[in-house]
């Protein structure tokens, strides 16, 4: 049987407590893609087992300053070196100065360290694992507990050579001086207690895995906040959030796995590269970034980066949650596929919204502020203005409502609305090559409530076929907040739109036009109806002054 990480650990591991613990959450609007993108990975360590024992079991080490006290003939203490040669349940209180706990056991089986009020300053490490089956590092109920090392330290004030799991109510601050806060050399899982890792270089790293299923956890790097790195194995290098809370802030990346970083839930907040205000230089400072697959199911996202937001070097999917992006570079990023069907996307402050060689959207909510496109499919293989074969935005579901500053859908090769909702402004100060709509290959409409404006409200030739459409040009730019309203020739409003940015294009298309069919367009007045999103409403009562009349269909 696999090892399931689980969500949090109560602080009194009674038998109805445990039964609560290894209950699963009650499943809200989570997609199924963060389990499988976990199933597909080395599983966890941790098991139910690993957080019970017996107290009668447990042996009592005592720090002294210098040196420590203790019965138990499996801990040896040389100076203020303090070794665990064997697995079982030691309760650690007490301080060491200028010492260190040391894993050393050989055989197999469970080290246990209790931590009940410690206080370890090393000058090379404060809790060193040598060798052990695996080591669980409990931090008791109502302790506080700090471990730090010396600026001649080469892994960390924690380093393990074996799989780790911090668990526990307990507090934990970890110092490190010299390179990492936490460095495990195997898999590492965070279950529970408050901890605070601060490092010159990364806070938190598990060169196999980090699985975060529970606690709270405040980190701070000189370079990267948490990372997993093995790039030996395609099922290791991962990063999961499935529980807790998680506060990064990192001059490099906030979250980054060689492989996957995948969010089942729990609460991120990230910042990194000192923030969005910040331009992106040569260096790394991404929020979010993976490897090959980046997942968003469940949980909470808040990510403030100089660069990329959201980053996959592959393929990223949102399918659940929500993720809250500002960035001086793109919000969210794939060198391959971005695929967003269900879960909340909302990019305040971007370059570029999304991009990818492919944009799908299939279902979700979906809201991008750009200086440059908001949603861009992009083909590094063809020139800027050569039609790709392979770059593709396609909405078939969800809400999108996007602003550019230049372009607002831009798509280097065909660009398809065949569903959902999609509300698009491009420029408010030039027409020509940028507009709402603008793609290099074909644009096709075949369902779905589409309004786009700008200078131009597209670029790309609207379709001859599919569903119906109306295009407006106005003879001089309208202002930010002009209301525009659709309607029949006889007084029924189809729709009123006022949009944010300045505009002299409208493109409407939804399953009430028919084409052939003449139109009228009014201005002024006000919005009313059903509040569709982006400042589009749907019904209402017609008001405002006819302008004109268009043939739906017809260029």
């Amino acid at each position: 049987m696999p090892k399931i990480p689980r969500l949090a650990v109560p602080a009194v591991l009674t038998a109805t407590a445990l039964a609560t613990w290894i209950a699963p959450a009650p499943a809200l609007a989570a997609g199924p893609a963060g389990a499988a993108a976990l199933a597909a990975n080395q599983a966890s360590h941790l098991q139910a087992a690993d957080l019970t024992w017996n107290e009668s079991d447990v042996t009592a080490v005592t720090l002294t300053g210098s040196s420590a006290t203790t019965s138990s003939p499996n801990v040896t203490v040389s100076g203020s070196t303090v070794t665990v040669t064997a697995a079982g349940a030691y309760r650690f209180t007490g301080s060491l100065t200028n010492g260190q706990i040391v894993v050393n056991s050989t055989g197999t089986g469970l080290v246990r360290l209790i931590l009940n009020g410690v206080t370890v300053t090393g000058s090379t490490g404060a809790v060193n694992v040598v060798a052990a089956d695996e080591v669980l590092l409990f931090l008791q109920a109502g302790s506080t507990n700090r471990l730090t090392d010396g600026t001649a330290s080469a892994d960390g004030p924690i380093a393990s050579a074996a799989d780790l799991t911090i668990a526990g109510t307990g507090s934990l601050t970890v110092t490190g001086n010299a390179n990492d806060a936490i460095n495990v050399k195997d898999g590492l899982v965070i279950a529970g207690g408050t901890i605070t890792a601060t490092a010159p270089d990364d806070a938190i790293r598990g060169q196999d895995y980090v699985i975060v299923s529970g606690g709270a956890i405040t980190a701070t790097a000189g370079g990267d906040g948490l990372k997993s790195d093995n790039a030996d194995d395609a099922t290791r290098g991962y990063v999961a959030v499935a529980g807790g809370t998680v506060n990064v802030t990192a001059t490099g990346d906030a979250i980054t796995g060689e492989t996957d970083v995948i969010v089942n839930g729990g609460t991120i907040t990230a910042k990194a590269g000192g923030g969005s205000t910040v331009t992106p230089g040569e260096a790394s400072t991404k929020g979010l970034k993976a490897g090959v697959l980046l997942v968003i199911s469940d949980g909470t996202t808040t990510v403030d980066s100089s660069d990329d937001g959201l980053h996959s070097n592959a393929s990223l999917t949102v399918d659940g949650g929500s993720a809250r992006i500002a960035t001086g570079d793109d919000g969210v990023h794939a060198e391959t596929n971005v695929n967003i069907a269900g879960g909340t996307v909302n990019v305040t402050k971007s370059y570029e919204g999304v991009e990818g060689l492919k944009v799908l959207v299939t279902g979700g909510s979906v809201t991008a502020t750009a200086s440059d496109d908001a949603v861009n499919a992009s083909d590094p293989a063809y020139g800027e203005m050569q039609n790709s074969p392979n770059a593709l935005i396609r909405v078939t579901g969800g809400t999108v409502v996007v602003g550019g500053g230049t372009d607002g859908l831009d798509s280097n090769g065909a660009l398809t609305i065949g569903g959902g909702t999609v509300v698009v402004t491009g420029s408010a100060t030039r027409g020509g090559g940028e507009g709402g709509l603008d793609s290099n290959g074909a644009l096709t409409i075949t369902g779905g409530t589409l309004i786009s404006s700008g200078i131009s409200a597209t670029t790309s030739t609207l379709p001859s076929s599919g569903q119906g459409w109306v295009s407006v040009t106005f003879s001089a730019n309208q202002p930010a907040g002009t209301v525009v309203h659709l309607a029949t020739t006889s007084g029924t409003q189809i729709a009123s739109y006022q949009p944010t940015k300045a505009f002299r294009g409208v493109v409407f298309s939804s399953s009430q036009i028919t084409r052939g069919t003449v139109y009228a367009i009014r201005t002024g007045g006000s919005v009313s109806g059903t509040a569709v999103g982006g400042g589009l409403y749907t019904g209402g009562t017609l008001s405002g002054t006819q302008v004109a009349t268009v043939t739906a269909g017809v260029r």
